[in-house]
């Protein structure tokens, strides 16, 4: 097999054609091989376990089509068709249980808070939430359902990530007429915060006051505002210290847009149009999710470093929601706070353009 050969030959032109270390593979494979391989016959030799996984973290890295791997595999794409999504399966059902959880613990959540203080200097944040458009090839008979603002038919990634890239939570399915906003109402995640049933930490002190907040996840314009979830002051007008807050804000919501960024560009799959139906789409989806997460969690290089310094993101204004005045209070202790000696860090004016 040709990932055999890379192995040996050119470990580096391995990685790129697997999206994964040989080590890492062996390790994916021994997680999923009993729910994968298959029993010869006197008829014909199966294929193995290991070329079954091969295939489909080809597919995943690629974006090729099923027909490209025929030819590069010598496997019919029928074949290739069934193989790929029960793969995908077998790596969900073995792996997302441990790689992709929300924290069990009060503790937990406040480690995730506390790395997103030290990482992005946002206090009491426990998630950065958004969503993402999965395009693939509508059937006929779906019409407009799935017809997204951009033109292209798509299901939407809904995802909430930590402070070092890594998915706690995704719902993948819906299809992509609904917006942002309107797939976190229909999620079970909005539904857990309602039913406070995440064991959040309690409110707590913001570091070096007394004032108490609850923990928040952060969003941009297309979320509601509420007592959990903060976004961004609307754009027009807005004070020195509004803009402070909304890029203070930025800073740690766009750790879940390069986590999109770095999950497509290693599974190039999601930039493709996928040519199968939505079902598959949404498995071939979560699949690179948990995939992404079990990297990182075994490859240190997996996610780079990079500068834990930004200019201000261009935030489009959308449709917004109104919010609770609790809600919107809260946004404001957050912006006074960004604005204070306790709260501001030195950069802040300088990278919203004010010298």
């Amino acid at each position: 097999m040709l990932h055999q050969e890379l192995l040996v030959e050119d470990p580096d032109s391995y990685k790129n054609y697997l999206r994964m270390e040989g080590t890492t593979f062996k390790k994916l494979l021994s997680s999923i091989e009993d729910r994968i391989k298959k029993q010869d016959t006197h008829f014909r030799q199966c294929i193995s376990a290991e070329k079954r996984l091969s295939i489909t973290l080809r597919y995943l890295a690629s974006g090729n089509t099923y027909r490209d791997l025929m030819y590069a595999t010598r496997i019919h794409e029928s074949t290739i068709s069934l193989i790929v999504p029960n793969v995908c399966e077998s790596i969900i059902e073995a792996l997302m249980p441990e790689y992709i959880k929300m924290p069990a613990s009060t503790h937990e959540w406040k480690n995730i808070a506390k790395e997103f203080e030290a990482l992005w200097n946002f206090p009491m944040c426990i998630g950065s939430l958004d969503g993402k458009h999965i395009n693939f090839k509508a059937p006929c008979s779906a019409g407009s359902f799935y017809y997204n603002y951009k033109g292209a038919h798509s299901i939407v990634l809904l995802a909430l990530v930590d402070a070092n890239y890594k998915f706690i939570y995704v719902d993948v399915g819906i299809n992509g007429r609904i917006s942002d906003g309107g797939v976190f109402r229909e999620s079970s995640l909005r539904e857990a915060l309602n039913n406070n049933s995440l064991n959040l930490p309690e409110d707590d002190h913001l570091p070096g006051t007394d004032i108490k907040i609850p923990y928040v996840i952060v969003g941009d314009d297309a979320f509601p505002l509420t007592h959990r979830l903060m976004k961004p002051f609307p754009q027009r007008g807005l004070s020195v210290e509004k803009r402070i807050f909304n890029y203070r804000l930025s800073r740690a919501r766009r750790i879940v847009e390069n986590t999109f960024g770095i999950l497509t560009n290693r599974f190039r799959i999601l930039q493709t149009t996928i040519n199968l139906s939505p079902e598959k789409a949404e498995i071939i989806s979560l699949a690179c999710c948990v995939l992404h997460n079990f990297l990182a969690a075994n490859e240190k290089k997996y996610i780079g470093t990079e500068s834990h310094d930004c200019t201000l993101a261009r935030m489009s204004q959308q449709g917004g929601s109104r919010c609770t005045n609790s809600a919107s209070d809260i946004r404001t202790i957050f912006c006074n706070y960004f604005n204070s000696p306790d709260g501001s860090v030195e950069w802040q004016n300088r990278a919203i353009g004010i010298l």
